[in-house]
């Protein structure tokens, strides 16, 4: 298939890369030319302008968008929306408030334009490994749209299967990616993985934190223990219930450096965590845990802890995100 590629950071761009070894057909957009050019290195189609995307695209048109949530992502798809015909299709694949995806929607049915909205995670490994996607939208675009997400998704690989009640899911839930419901959907269910997500970093933290704290003067010498944290995450990675992917990028950090001295500890939040506090107030929903997790960020920036350098750690490690000194 042919697709619009709008925003080629780090995730964008290794989209565009992975798509294009599937066998896809890429214009590549950014309003940075270098990101084109690179983008053009490995065989997509570079475009100087939307109007000049537009041209490239078949009709009906498929435009991904792939830039950081907000007033940036909201005019871009208000730019591709005075460009793009009746038919075409506008996806957002990254971290919107779903409510505005439930307004867009709406906006752009107006003129005749089909808009998706797509969780995408999965991070700078995700060229390499597949990206896990939940999508919202109108199912037959979902439908029209699946040869992209099977070469976005991981696949099976190799987890095991578990049983259900049918051999094979409407939306192919076990190979990477599901279509959660109508607009909104997506997002919303991106937004509490990500809330999730805060929950078990948070956690890991606080333990490991403990580990090394047992070391602090001042404890009676007999009960003072000077743990190899490195061996210590290594170990728990294998055969261990709390065994995870994130438990695999604390190894590599503390592998690297069990001081984690490169790392602020000056945690930020993407937003997903305070949507989902939102939530679940309307819901009326207790999430003791996930409430915590958040807030422990905003403590991060006052007062920081080895705990604090560890989420740094993982968040760069999952997502290359470094964190900004105050």
């Amino acid at each position: 298939m042919k697709l619009a590629m709008i925003g080629l950071g780090r995730m964008g761009g290794n989209m565009t890369q992975r798509l294009i070894k599937g066998g896809h057909k890429v214009v590549a957009y950014d309003r940075d030319p270098k990101a084109v050019a690179a983008a053009a290195k490995i065989g997509a189609e570079g475009a100087s302008s939307l109007e000049e995307v537009a041209s490239k695209l078949d009709e009906p048109g498929i435009w991904w968008v792939m830039l950081p949530a907000g007033p940036i992502t909201e005019g871009v798809v208000g730019d591709i929306a005075r460009t793009a015909g009746e038919g075409n299709m506008i996806v957002d694949g990254g971290n919107s408030f779903w409510k505005d995806d439930v307004r867009r929607a709406r906006e752009l049915g107006e003129k005749k334009i089909h808009y998706l909205d797509v969780g995408v995670s999965g991070g700078v490994w995700g060229l390499e490994r597949g990206y896990c996607m939940m999508i919202g939208g109108p199912k037959d675009q979902v439908a029209h749209l699946d040869p992209i997400f099977q070469t976005l998704a991981p696949g099976l690989g190799t987890i095991p299967r578990t049983k259900r009640a049918k051999a094979e899911h409407e939306w192919q839930a076990e190979k990477g990616y599901v279509h959660c419901g109508p607009a909104g959907s997506g997002h919303f269910v991106k937004m509490v993985h990500n809330g999730i997500e805060y929950g078990i970093m948070q956690s890991y933290a606080e333990g490991f934190d403990v580990l090394k704290s047992r070391a602090k003067e001042g404890l009676p010498d007999a009960e003072r223990f000077d743990l190899n944290l490195s061996d210590v995450a290594e170990v728990w990675r294998r055969g261990s219930v709390i065994s995870s992917w994130l438990l695999d990028l604390i190894s590599i950090a503390l592998a690297e450096d069990s001081e984690l001295s490169k790392y602020s500890g000056r945690v930020a939040d993407s937003g997903e965590g305070r949507w989902t506090i939102d939530a679940a107030m309307e819901e009326a929903v207790p999430i003791d845990v996930l409430a915590a997790a958040l807030f422990a960020r905003y403590r991060s920036r006052v007062e920081e802890s080895f705990a604090d350098q560890l989420l740094s750690a993982m968040r760069f490690g999952f997502g290359g995100h470094v964190e900004m000194p105050q």
